[in-house]
């Protein structure tokens, strides 16, 4: 008896597009669901007065604010307090990335340490700081640690005539860049430029000979030696300096001058370096123990001292595991940081989520534009260690 069968590519073909047909059925379902929202929330807006729009923006915000990267006045918008607020933001975990991580190393190779006492210290340190509360450090640190410190400008803790610290922050010297501030910039491009080819001069000389390269130390010299020899070029050419240092004055009743950092701003910062180095350095050691211990053994059959014995046979091989766990515990620092409010620091959730909508009562539109930047950041940061994951994780055939 003769029957037909639909052929391979045929199935194929339906079940195909019965998937595409589901899919297109739930995407519309979800923008039912969204369009729905959205137009409740705009009419229950609109039934009690409420404005909408982004058009409050423009509108004059009448506050000050402590502490901002760029200029704000009371007469400045709602769109530049939120811009002030984004600043604040990404300034302190830009800076807290890097601290966290060389402390986190630091304290997670201590961990793998043959020392009895260094091993222990670093346990301790991570249990201390990993379990307790992020929010109860930056309390501590802010009323216990900070306001301790003298209260007079003349009894400050210094460092020489360039750093002063007391209850109302942090004095540095500043960095001026007078007219070359567009040639600074042409600078750090041609250093960025430079370390890029080398590495990937490195990896073409691996790929083609086998040798490796010095990128380590070639990329040190890049770093500081081209910096360093704009500097000296232009005082020989021109007989001035291209970058002066505002420096920090003692004054009879506050330290002027220099770079001014809030005693907020010091708190977060040691808050949240201290508090994910705990967890950056579970992360190194688990990535070491991942090693093999032949790994180990091989290294020092062949009579490598240790540190190189990290460096060129471990910590390469570790890094791979490192890398994902450690791209979470750089998302939890940004995410952290909006923890500031409870210390007063002016981030984007205490300027814009905080004193904005408090003002304006907008919060469908505030809060979104606080969520989306936030994801938007947390996206970023995560594309880019996956990109560099990729780069270094060894492809096996």
């Amino acid at each position: 008896m003769f029957s037909w069968t639909p052929s391979r590519s045929r199935r194929g073909r339906t079940a195909t597009a019965k998937e595409i047909l589901w899919q297109a059925i739930l995407l519309v379902a979800i923008a039912c669901l969204v369009g729905g929202a959205i137009w409740n929330a705009s009419r229950s807006l609109s039934q009690q007065g409420v404005a909408s729009g982004f058009g409050f923006l423009a509108h004059t915000a009448g506050f000050d604010i402590s502490q901002s990267l760029i200029p704000f006045r009371a007469v400045s918008t709602y769109g530049r307090a939120f811009l002030v607020g984004l600043l604040n933001t990404v300034g302190v975990t830009v800076i807290a990335i890097p601290l966290a991580t060389v402390l986190g190393f630091i304290i997670g190779i201590s961990r793998r340490s043959p020392n009895w006492l260094l091993s222990r210290v670093a346990a301790a340190y991570v249990e201390v700081f990993r379990n307790t509360p992020l929010l109860l450090q930056l309390l501590f640190w802010y009323n216990a640690v900070l306001a301790a410190l003298p209260a007079k400008a003349l009894e400050s803790l210094h460092f020489g005539n360039l750093i002063y610290l007391n209850r109302r922050g942090l004095a540095l010297p500043r960095p001026v860049f007078q007219d070359f501030g567009a040639a600074w910039l042409v600078v750090a491009a041609a250093v960025a430029s430079l370390v890029c080819l080398t590495m990937h001069f490195s990896k073409i000389r691996r790929a083609k000979t086998g040798r490796s390269f010095p990128v380590f130390s070639a990329n040190l010299l890049i770093i500081f030696g081209l910096p360093l020899a704009f500097y000296v070029t232009v005082i020989l050419v021109t007989g001035r300096s291209p970058m002066q240092f505002d420096m920090p004055v003692m004054g009879r009743f506050s330290v002027d001058g220099g770079l001014q950092l809030l005693p907020e701003f010091v708190a977060l910062l040691i808050g949240l370096v201290f508090y994910t180095a705990s967890s950056i350095a579970e992360v190194v050691r688990s990535g070491l123990a991942a090693v093999p211990k032949g790994q180990y053994e091989a290294a020092r059959a062949v009579h490598l001292p240790p540190g190189k014995i990290m460096r060129k046979v471990i910590l390469p091989q570790a890094i791979r595991v490192i890398i994902p766990p450690l791209t979470n515990q750089y998302l939890n620092l940004l995410k952290n940081s909006s923890l500031a409010v409870a210390i007063g620091y002016p981030d984007l959730v205490q300027i814009f989520a905080g004193t904005v909508l408090n003002q304006t009562g907008q919060a469908v539109e505030i809060v979104f534009m606080t969520m989306a930047i936030y994801l938007a950041i947390s996206l970023l940061t995560a594309s880019g260690m996956n990109l560099y994951n990729h780069r270094i994780t060894t492809v096996e055939n």
